[in-house]
């Protein structure tokens, strides 16, 4: 599985859930909006995941990608995915609005994308979050999780690997803080960022609330 980074909640990532012979599925996660500096991903994905401002984020798709964006369960371009109900605010979605947490097994990892959560999750809902190998959690406060409730959340899901998201970066013209906060409340960020992550089950299956900083794509 290969992960790269675009900026605010955009996610490209390459994996092949039919296995190593197999042709590779291309998921985008909430393709960048118009305004906000930075441009998503180049070229057409097979998948995409909308957590938040779904109406706005669906104008500017191209092709003819699988869109999955309200909770429930889906089997799409041979992935199993899980959507469940939260919100963008700590009110219920009266301010904000809903937002889709996203779980989905590919090439035997576990990844979850919280997307624009902006609340603590129950123990309810954590305990279906568990067993999460990458966990994608918004850190830059803003409209979503403070950096410290971000740390709280991702040491009760317990991943192996935490990939932050939501935060200050060149270009980007959204109101955000930098990744610093979230990176002193966890304790073990890393020095340098690095440009992707490729990762195998057996890279990570040992691991614990390790933090990886990805550079923003070109």
């Amino acid at each position: 599985m290969n992960i790269q980074y675009y900026g605010d909640y955009c996610f490209k990532i390459t994996t092949k859930p039919g296995g190593r012979a197999t042709d590779d599925v291309i998921v985008w996660t909430d393709p960048l909006g118009k305004g906000v500096g930075l441009r998503s991903p180049q070229g057409e994905p097979d998948v995409i995941l909308l957590s938040h401002n779904v109406s706005e984020a669906k104008e500017n798709l191209k092709g003819e990608p699988v869109v999955l964006d309200m909770p429930g369960e889906y089997a799409a371009k041979g992935m199993t995915a899980l959507g469940f109900e939260s919100f963008a605010d700590g009110v219920e979605g009266v301010k904000k609005g809903q937002n889709t947490i996203f779980v989905f097994e590919s090439e035997d990892i576990h990844v979850c994308f919280l997307g624009a959560l902006g609340h603590m999750l129950t123990p309810e809902m954590i305990d279906k979050l568990s067993s999460i190998d990458i966990l994608f959690v918004p850190v830059g406060e803003g409209d979503a999780l403070s950096a410290k409730l971000a740390a709280e959340l991702a040491r009760k899901i317990e991943p192996n690997v935490i990939i932050p998201m939501h935060y200050k970066l060149s270009g980007l013209t959204l109101p955000l803080e930098s990744e610093k906060a979230f990176c002193d409340a966890i304790g073990n960020c890393p020095k340098e960022s690095i440009a992707k992550l490729n990762v195998k089950k057996k890279d990570i299956e040992e691991k614990n609330l390790e933090v990886v900083l990805l550079e923003r794509g070109g």
